[in-house]
């Protein structure tokens, strides 16, 4: 089941179809004298300017991608509106999804020919926690755009342990806030409950993060009995409740929080039920989130479609952030569409314009909050899969150690940088991009450098998983399990 269609068969088919099909006859004409490798003609060049390159007709040209209606899937709904797509001579369907669960077994089954993922879904699928399946990701769809909120009943409970600064709560705000409340709840004999989105989203490993750093454990996932609860000797109970139905969640009071992405923070400050406490920015700054996934045997089978699929979202990606994301209102307008996100274009700016709310009138500056292009944001680093894989080995969805090498192994087995740079050399022999746009991939190593810029300080070194798992002071360590 999906909970909506992007298929807009007549108009979709009647845009695309033009332009496709002009470049599939240059292609085609071309063909004839050069074999499966073709010249553009000068005047399909994008600028005048541009050198003559090379291109090749992707071998599967219709494609259908997932989503879920979240505004990280922005490149997705820009390389359609945009014509990026279309560009590589691809006809594409984008259809919402109901649940993480759903979009990952639909690519796996080959309903779908790739999707908008959890960064943590495709590295879970390849280690065999959960579905097993090989799934790759040539490409990282953005950095930030989540939060963590509470009801306003914890809200108004926490606040009195938040110092304030001319009347406002002092930023970033620590799960030691919260440590009292649940106490309270523990006493009385009421289990504090709290939501994410799926048991290998970025958001569970962030929340878990957000309260270990504050002194509360949010419990261990047993080994080798397929839990996906993973509250075994947890003080706060997570639970997992798809995005846009959080702020109902919340409503009912069947959970005390949430942590989720936008715009379904904000949306629970518009409707004035709960309060964002703190953004991923700061539990993390620049964190990795999203990431577009596919079959390792589609990128083998269908090699000039894998690299054509990822220039156009490449691009998209650069139009995001382009002159100082300049163009966030036109996506934010985009991506209020029933088809995509389907919220009211005001909640959504709230944060992809550079703002975040937190109490209802506290609306502060974050112009990094929602970030797709720069600081390398689009390149799938080894060291962004190596910190998921220490997240799982820390709560014991990894139930055993493994040395440093074995998370270098898993992370090359997922993260195909090799792919990213296939596409982004071409964009630039087409002069659509600059190659000062990228990583110099000449030196690239596929490691960000190492960071202690987390809410507890701790210093993360994508090289060094197992000293990073023992520094944190709540978590598995060593050769420690699950009992």
């Amino acid at each position: 089941m999906t909970s909506s269609s992007h298929r807009h068969p007549s108009s979709g088919l009647r845009r695309l179809a033009l332009p496709a099909m002009t470049l599939l006859a240059t292609l085609a004409a071309a063909a004839c004298g050069s074999g499966d490798k073709t010249s553009a003609a000068p005047e399909a060049s994008p600028k005048a300017a541009a050198p003559a390159v090379t291109v090749a007709q992707p071998e599967k040209a219709e494609l259908k991608f997932g989503f879920i209606k979240l505004t990280d899937m922005a490149p997705l709904a820009v390389a359609y509106e945009k014509h990026y797509f279309e560009d590589e001579g691809l006809f594409v369907t984008l259809e919402a999804q109901a649940n993480w669960k759903v979009l990952l077994d639909r690519v796996i089954s080959g309903e779908l020919d790739g999707a908008h993922m959890l960064a943590g879904q495709p590295l879970a699928a390849t280690i065999g926690f959960g579905t097993a399946a090989d799934i790759i990701t040539p490409f990282s769809m953005d950095l930030n755009g989540n939060g963590i909120t509470v009801s306003n009943t914890i809200w108004e409970e926490m606040k009195k342990n938040i110092p304030m600064e001319d009347g406002k709560p002092v930023h970033p705000i620590s799960a030691s806030a919260l440590a009292p409340v649940v106490k309270q709840y523990k006493a009385a004999g009421k289990p504090f409950n709290m939501g994410m989105v799926f048991p290998v989203s970025t958001h569970n490993y962030e929340l878990r993060y957000w309260l270990a750093a504050g002194g509360l454990n949010p419990g261990y996932y047993a080994p080798l009995k397929g839990d996906v609860g993973g509250q075994i000797g947890a003080d706060v109970l997570l639970s997992v409740t798809p995005p846009p139905q959080m702020p109902a969640t919340l409503e009912a009071g069947t959970i005390f929080g949430y942590c989720v992405g936008e715009p379904w923070n904000q949306q629970a400050v518009f409707k004035g039920i709960g309060v964002p406490v703190i953004t991923d920015y700061e539990i993390w700054k620049d964190n990795p989130e999203k990431v577009f996934g596919i079959r390792a045997d589609f990128a083998e089978k269908y090699p000039i479609t894998t690299k054509a699929v990822t220039k156009a979202l490449i691009r998209a990606a650069y139009w995001l952030d382009e002159n100082n994301n300049a163009n966030r209102m036109e996506a934010v307008q985009m991506l209020a569409k029933s088809d995509y996100v389907g919220a009211d274009a005001e909640v959504i700016a709230n944060s992809m314009t550079g703002t975040f709310e937190y109490e209802k009138g506290d609306k502060r500056p974050v112009p990094d909050f929602n970030v797709f292009f720069r600081h390398n944001a689009t390149y799938p680093y080894y060291s962004d899969a190596i910190w998921y894989l220490t997240q799982m080995r820390r709560w014991g969805q990894i139930p055993e150690q493994h040395p440093d090498s074995w998370y270098m192994d898993t992370a090359k087995k997922v993260y195909r940088p090799d792919l990213y740079a296939a596409a982004a050399k071409e964009l630039i022999a087409e002069g659509k991009l600059k190659s000062s746009d990228f990583p110099d991939f000449a030196t690239e190593t596929g490691f960000r450098p190492a960071t202690n810029e987390f809410i507890d300080g701790v210093t993360y070194d994508g090289t060094q998983p197992n000293a990073y798992i023992d520094a944190l002071k709540i978590g598995l360590k060593g050769d420690e399990t699950v009992k």
